[in-house]
């Protein structure tokens, strides 16, 4: 457009008839046109650029502050649930801590009858054989009851935190070799995928595990004929990532809903306060955990961790 202006310009200043001092004088004041032109191309060009590269910039940040929102209201659900069980706990332990020392005494006292009803009962007496079978259906139920009241304590009374920095790619490495004969009897493929460039972050390291034990024995459950279990850690936007994933049953969208909801299970003897602990101590360490998982295409839970500071 520069150039054809100028030619427009110098062709009609020509056609006027218009004689200058200089005959080159027409042509000289078309290059300054030119020139004059190729100013405002340029700049008007530089603008767009800068416009363009604004508004990149703004969509970025936009995304960036939108993925920050939603962390931050992700953290406060997890917190206020957090306090809202420190509430409920704080009274309930107390109670479940009462319970436990008399299901101890009736425990005991049924090992105790079941010795009399062994040494009273006969090979053919039917009535013997029904007590004995009571006193069993007894024992379990209270195992159970045993069972919930431990795990709930267990999660009521969880420890302060030693932190420390920590490596999670050694930690899992250490751990994980102990449970080479467990893997080996479910018959599940343990693989890892571990991120060499993956930075410490402060933990307790005991209790982490034992937020990684649980993940791993519900992926094991789930695979109750065996399979593949993936071990493996990352790192992004500064946050450690421990990922856990089987291939196991899977869950519906409904079971995720209430995945982390205390005494919510799928399992029929399980207690419903094992993923709840897991959450528990991922809020505790500055994180989060969340989970992915389809009917029959199994399941991945991660666990988020900030990374620490470098000094």
């Amino acid at each position: 457009m520069a150039v054809l202006s100028t030619l427009a310009w110098v062709m009609g200043d020509l056609a006027s008839g218009f004689v200058y001092k200089h005959p080159l004088t027409p042509y000289w004041n078309g290059l300054m046109l030119l020139i004059l032109y190729l100013a405002v191309a340029f700049l008007l060009s530089a603008f767009q650029k800068a416009h363009y590269h604004l508004e990149e910039t703004v969509q970025q940040r936009t995304a960036a502050l939108q993925e920050e929102i939603a962390g931050r209201k992700r953290l406060e659900k997890a917190k206020i649930q957090a306090e809202r069980l420190a509430t409920v706990g704080t009274m309930a332990a107390q109670v479940a801590h009462e319970i436990r020392n008399p299901l101890g005494s009736i425990s005991l006292n049924l090992d105790l009858l079941q010795r009399e009803f062994n040494k009273l009962a006969s090979p053919s007496a039917a009535a013997s054989a029904e007590g004995l079978s009571l006193l069993t259906d007894i024992r379990e139920e209270i195992q159970r009851i045993k069972r919930v009241i431990e795990d709930y304590l267990k999660f009521a009374r969880l420890p302060r935190l030693q932190t420390r920095p920590l490596s999670l790619n050694e930690l899992l490495e250490e751990k994980l070799a102990f449970m080479a004969g467990e893997f080996q009897k479910a018959k599940v493929h343990l693989r890892t995928a571990y991120d060499p460039e993956l930075a410490n972050v402060n933990a307790d390291g005991e209790q982490l595990w034992q937020a990684v034990l649980n993940l791993i024995r519900n992926s094991l459950e789930a695979m109750p004929a065996g399979g593949e279990l993936t071990v493996g850690t990352w790192h992004q936007n500064g946050q450690a990532q421990l990922r856990i994933t089987d291939k196991g049953e899977g869950m519906s969208e409904e079971q995720l809903l209430h995945v982390f909801t205390p005494f919510f299970t799928t399992k029929p003897g399980g207690t419903g306060l094992g993923l709840t602990l897991v959450q528990q101590i991922a809020i505790e360490h500055g994180g989060h955990v969340e989970c992915d998982s389809r009917i029959g295409k199994g399941a991945t839970f991660t666990i988020y961790l900030p990374l620490a500071e470098k000094n």
